[in-house]
């Protein structure tokens, strides 16, 4: 069975904060954070731009990219962030109302950055295991931005946290843009390092810690995470690249393009120096910031923009959320011919 990718969508708000506003903000050198952190502007949310809605526009936009029906929709995916327009709330039926997938149920999933991953293994599997799901939508927005307290500098390697949304559209027995395999590693280990101390059932929120500012990210063990984290994320990184591959059917050296999150730039250099790509051969989004799990559909519509992916070239997706997770997912993109041999 295969299952192809027949549309994409992007949404970006209008709104940037640039390098010389998180200087200022975290009152740190501006060239940090452009050198060390690789941010020359990021994209935040404007005063419409609520996480859901910018889901709901790169799904239209996905949509009109696949020239479809909504009708034809039979399932929607919510992968985007649980920071949204309300608490408690099931965004994947908002989306489906508001796109018109009258035909379609729907439901939320999370992996925090590492969602999109997730999503595409998840829409696979349902197309494999239900005969009646035949075209699925994965949706996210993201703008956790606001959680960011500048003044923290447990959270600094997140003052790149932007906004946007993305949206694929996936479909069996599609001949083009072919989705492989996915490979996922999770640790548990780093499972209470970076989280939000107030506003759960542990610690509810109150006015006074409304007041202190502590419904924003923080860091219980900033040098201990440090320590585990660093080596062992990289280690995982490649892993879940060279998984996704070799599931797939491909080798190391058949990889033509690497989406990935925006990270500081000596790992992504890295990265690509590993699988011995150049620059041209990923997207490094300096430019945007990290949006989440929008990260991989933002750096493959950009690539595709600028002509960096070709008919036939070999694509892999990868990801790193807090929690901690790894995730990649290879596809190639452009016409399947009809002589290839289906490995999966």
């Amino acid at each position: 069975m295969n299952v192809g990718i027949i549309g994409l969508g992007v949404y970006l708000p209008d709104k940037r904060m640039t390098s010389e506003e998180i200087a200022r903000l975290a009152n740190i050198p501006v060239h940090i954070v452009q050198t060390k952190m690789g941010i020359e502007e990021k994209t935040i949310a404007g005063e419409d731009d609520h996480t859901v809605q910018m889901a709901i526009c790169a799904a239209k936009e996905a949509i009109q990219n696949a020239n479809i029906n909504p009708k034809a929709i039979d399932v929607v995916i919510y992968f985007g962030e649980e920071h949204k327009e309300y608490p408690l709330w099931t965004a994947g039926i908002k989306i489906q109302e508001e796109i018109g997938a009258t035909n379609a149920w729907a439901f939320d999933t999370q992996l925090r950055c590492g969602t999109a991953i997730l999503a595409i293994k998840l829409a696979k599997s349902l197309m494999a295991s239900d005969e009646d799901i035949n075209t699925v939508l994965l949706a996210g927005g993201y703008r956790n931005h606001d959680l960011i307290d500048f003044n923290n500098p447990r959270t600094r390697f997140m003052f790149n946290l932007g906004a946007g949304g993305g949206a694929l559209i996936l479909q069996k027995g599609a001949m083009e843009n072919i989705v492989y395999e996915s490979d996922l590693i999770t640790d548990g280990s780093f499972s209470e390092d970076v989280l939000i101390p107030v506003g759960g059932t542990k610690q509810p929120l109150t006015p006074l810690l409304l007041e202190q500012g502590l419904y924003r990210f923080d860091v219980t063990d900033p040098e201990g995470m440090k320590t585990r984290l660093e080596q062992r994320s990289l280690d995982n990184f490649i892993k879940v690249i060279r998984n996704s591959l070799m599931k797939s059917g491909f080798k190391e050296e058949d990889l033509s393009y690497l989406a990935m999150l925006h990270m500081k730039k000596s790992a992504h250099d890295y990265v690509l120096k590993v699988f011995d790509l150049k620059e041209e051969n990923s997207i490094y989004l300096s430019k945007y910031g990290h949006i989440g799990q929008i990260d991989q559909l933002l750096s493959l519509k950009l690539a595709l923009d600028e002509g960096k992916i070709k008919e036939g070239d070999i694509v892999t997706l990868v990801s790193a959320g807090i929690g901690y997770a790894w995730g990649a997912t290879t596809i190639q993109w452009g016409k399947r011919k009809e002589t290839e041999a289906w490995v999966n």
